[in-house]
């Protein structure tokens, strides 16, 4: 009698298992605003074997009387929700910027200044079935000139 059921148990098992697809631990994501400020281009690489721990580099841009390059580089965690492959993404970034520094303190004659903004992010993520991700956040910057209220929207591929 025992032999039949640890029979079925053991195949249940393995059949299970099968059927799960492997974590996939990276991501190119397009992402407008957020972290490259007006839109970047993305890589993420997870650190563990489970949602959690990752980094992110990016390429990307915003427009001030011209066309600035980023390149933000962020650290998140994922924390996953009861929604299969659903998860609250909390992080942190910074990115280097130039910036005329006339728009904020209404000087004439500034020819731009460089400084760091730091962005701390908290959203919603969703992993589908297919191997995209999208992602939804609030995304304020933090400067010397203080908060902007800001979001990030984001759209890739995983593998």
């Amino acid at each position: 009698m025992l032999k039949p059921i640890l029979t079925i148990f053991i195949l249940c098992k393995v059949f299970l298992v099968q059927g799960q697809q492997p974590f996939q631990k990276n991501d190119l994501y397009f992402e407008a605003g957020g972290l490259g400020l007006f839109g970047s281009l993305n890589y993420e690489r997870q650190l563990t074997k489970k949602p959690g721990l990752g980094v992110r580099i990016g390429v990307g841009f915003y427009t001030e009387n011209a066309f600035y390059l980023t390149i933000p580089v962020g650290i998140h965690y994922l924390f996953k929700l009861r929604k299969e492959n659903s998860f609250l993404d909390a992080g942190f970034g910074v990115t280097p910027t130039r910036v005329d520094a006339k728009l904020f303190t209404g000087s004439k004659g500034s020819n731009g200044e460089h400084f760091v903004n730091f962005i701390p992010s908290l959203g919603y993520r969703r992993h589908t079935p297919g191997g995209m991700m999208w992602r939804i956040g609030f995304t304020p910057v933090i400067n010397k000139y203080g908060l902007i209220p800001s979001i990030g929207a984001a759209l890739g591929k995983r593998f």
